[in-house]
């Protein structure tokens, strides 16, 4: 092999590593609950844009506006987590087929949800969501990466207030006092 056969082949298939002072497993660990909740953020956007398409019935509107406000604010996430695993210098997800062997949060392909179980569905989905960052902040603070952590708990908050609003608006129907 020439060496500019050697040197061509070395461009190819560059390092995908970036500096940090994590170590190796700090890294690895890091970046696979990261994956995990990039994953999961692809799933639960997917699934609130499917019920924003899909609500009907005399909140229409209601929902259908909060549905397409929080499928924003969670499609905003999958940038800052993907970024946050390159800057740790590990890999992140590349497919759908990536992202459908690392959910946790269930799909709904039903051709029919009321508006109610929606609301419901979401809300426990965001739920389970939040009990998964929490899951990974643990595992940064054992590494001691403030910084994904800090980046969590903004997140954290985000899907609190998303759950909130899901919870008040699917009471609708409830009497006062």
């Amino acid at each position: 092999m020439t060496e500019h056969t050697a040197r061509a082949r070395k461009l190819k298939q560059p390092r995908m590593e970036t500096p940090t002072d994590l170590g190796a497993n700090a890294t690895k660990d890091i970046a696979g609950a990261l994956n995990a909740l990039l994953a999961d953020t692809f799933a639960l956007f997917l699934k609130t844009k499917n019920f924003h398409w899909h609500v009907s019935g005399p909140h229409f509107r209601d929902y259908h506006l909060l549905f397409e406000e929080q499928a924003s604010q969670i499609f905003a996430m999958t940038d800052q987590i993907a970024e946050r695993v390159r800057k740790l210098g590990a890999s992140t997800l590349r497919s759908i087929g990536d992202i459908a062997r690392q959910q946790r949060l269930k799909d709904n392909d039903a051709p029919y949800v009321t508006p109610l179980d929606m609301l419901a569905e979401l809300r426990d989905d965001n739920q389970r969501f939040i009990a998964s960052m929490r899951e990974s902040h643990d595992v940064c603070d054992e590494h001691n990466d403030v910084a994904t952590a800090s980046l969590i708990e903004n997140f954290i908050d985000e899907a609190e207030k998303r759950v909130w609003f899901l919870y008040e608006a699917s009471r609708s129907g409830e009497p006062a006092g």
